[in-house]
């Protein structure tokens, strides 16, 4: 189901559709308010604000998601050295298994 919210950025207001909550739309809209806002003043105009708050949030965006990818990296590296960790103690009992039985 779409909701349509409308929210206010740069002192506009917006009605956006979507099929997520209210409460997302809002927390999305104010990200973008803040980058809005921290980027400009009174030498930007609003269209080169616009753009180079699309800027920074791009950057956090690609910055996230090598950050997500570094993340699965390491996660598929620790599974495996477990798995290879697993497989020593495995034989490792099997030889001291074996070493038990020689008596």
């Amino acid at each position: 189901m779409k909701n349509k919210v409308v929210v206010t950025i740069s002192g506009r207001d917006y009605t956006m559709v979507a099929v997520e909550d209210e409460t997302y739309v809002r927390r999305c809209a104010a990200h973008v308010d803040a980058q809005l806002r921290e980027v400009s003043n009174s030498r930007l105009s609003q269209a080169d604000a616009a753009v180079l708050a699309a800027m920074n949030i791009a950057d956090q965006y690609f910055k996230e998601q090598e950050a997500a990818e570094n993340l699965r990296r390491q996660i598929k590296d620790n599974l495996e050295e477990a798995n290879r960790l697993k497989m020593e103690l495995s034989e490792a009992k099997r030889e001291i298994f074996k070493l038990q039985n020689r008596k």
